[in-house]
C-alpha cells in the first residue's frame, strides 16, 4: 500500500480529483477511478469531469472506517 502524501484533512483542496483521492487513500489512480464509479461514493459530475467535494469525502471515509458512528 502506498503511503498518503496528505497528513490531515486541512491540506486537501476543496474538490478532489481521482489523482488526489488516490494519494489520500494510498491507492493507485486506476483504483480511485473505479471507486469514483461506485454507487454511494460522493461524486459531483461536471460535464465529463468527476470531482469529489472535500467535506463529503471526509464523511464517506469516516462512515467506511467506523469513525462516523
Amino acid at each position: 500500500m502506498k503511503e498518503s502524501v496528505y497528513k490531515n484533512y486541512d491540506d486537501l483542496p476543496l474538490f478532489l480529483n481521482a489523482e488526489t483521492v488516490a494519494k489520500v487513500l494510498g491507492i493507485a489512480p486506476s483504483s480511485a477511478y473505479e471507486l469514483m464509479h461506485e454507487p454511494g461514493f460522493p461524486v459531483l459530475k461536471i460535464g465529463s469531469r468527476m470531482v469529489v467535494p472535500k467535506e463529503q469525502f471526509i464523511r464517506w471515509v469516516e462512515e467506511h472506517t467506523g469513525g462516523g458512528k
